[in-house]
């Protein structure tokens, strides 16, 4: 149900970001997305170009905004995979937003997104499943910054964070993303006439793992902002099961009409840097989509998720005390997710 007000997206054409839109907008919210490059509007939803960075520009563009009731922020300080992210960046983003926007005195809550790496998941073996009250890493993590910032902060407003763990969709055009990367790895393995070698690690496959399909994702984090025992909290978001590689890879070959090979643990960064040529030959042959290789798969991206040699679990109990039940099958979303880039001329 939406609450009377505006609510404001920030990292609006992120992956996150535009699923809240949409969700904001399917539920009737009047929202308006902040990005540094706008999309053309579309219904329920308008687009403001804001350099988060400079507090000037965020103010000029963003107080006017007088009857903004709720904050959605999905940005973050451009990072590469595994290492820490600007906390001085990060940390000056969501506070130029909110000063802002909170002077009109219509704000009444800020969400913000986080991440398993809020349990130091990204540094090495962690506690698992990982509780929302869990003791922090060593920092930096701008995670713990910014949530600092918000509790001591947040008087006539209040706030919640998610934690979803890694995030899956169908984004064309936007390569950190595991769904095409794998497909893009296995059209060209396929092409090269082996087997769909598991990149990984050993211990990789084997290990326990989760995800979260981010239109879940975009329906928790509205719920969040709209169920005041929600408020001053934090929560994990997983599609709330698990699942092994070493299941579910031999079930990605065969999709693909190929043999499972074995493990072969290898740096996909490196190893799949020159195979560009081998991409531009199956677009043409099979009639593809033409896009560019670079947007098709972020390699290291791939290297990022594959390599952890333990577990990465959390715990969905909260969320579901609190009122949140949905839940989704992670193996069945792969395949979902794979067909919507077959059906759209994305991979063979």
């Amino acid at each position: 149900m939406s609450p009377a007000g505006k609510a404001l997206v920030v990292g609006a054409t992120g992956m996150i970001g535009s699923r809240v839109c949409e969700r904001l907008a399917q539920d009737g919210w009047q929202t308006v997305g902040v990005c540094r490059t706008p999309p053309a509007d579309t219904p329920g939803i308008t687009y403001l170009p804001v350099n988060l960075l400079d507090r000037d520009d965020c103010t000029a563009r963003l107080a006017p905004l007088h009857d903004v009731s709720h904050v959605f922020y999905a940005a973050r300080a451009a990072h590469g995979e595994g290492g820490a992210e600007s906390v001085p960046e990060n940390l000056a983003m969501l506070q130029n937003v909110v000063e802002a926007v909170q002077g009109a005195g219509s704000l009444r809550h800020v969400h913000i997104v986080q991440g398993g790496k809020y349990y130091g998941q990204h540094l090495g073996p962690y506690k698992s499943p990982a509780k929302e009250d869990d003791p922090r890493h060593m920092p930096p993590n701008f995670y713990y910054d910014q949530q600092d910032w918000l509790e001591a902060n947040a008087r006539d407003w209040t706030w919640t964070a998610s934690r979803p763990s890694l995030v899956y969709d169908f984004v064309p055009g936007r390569p950190r993303n595991l769904i095409s990367v794998i497909a893009t790895y296995a059209a060209i393995s396929r092409a090269l006439g082996l087997p769909l070698y598991f990149p990984g690690t050993p211990e990789n496959y084997r290990a326990l793992g989760e995800c979260a399909a981010v239109p879940h994702v975009a329906k928790a984090i509205v719920w969040m902002a709209s169920e005041a025992r929600c408020a001053n909290q934090a929560f994990n978001i997983t599609n709330g099961d698990s699942f092994r590689w070493e299941n579910l890879w031999p079930r990605i070959a065969e999709y693909f009409a190929m043999p499972a090979g074995p493990i072969r643990s290898m740096s996909l960064a490196e190893t799949m840097a020159d195979k560009a040529p081998v991409w531009e030959n199956i677009v043409a042959q099979h009639g593809l989509r033409p896009t560019p290789y670079e947007d098709m798969a972020l390699w290291p991206y791939g290297d990022f998720v594959f390599a952890p040699r333990y577990d990465i679990i959390s715990d969905m109990t909260k969320a579901r005390r609190y009122g949140f039940h949905d839940s989704l099958d992670s193996e069945a979303m792969f395949f979902a997710m794979f067909e919507r880039y077959r059906e759209a001329s994305l991979f063979p």
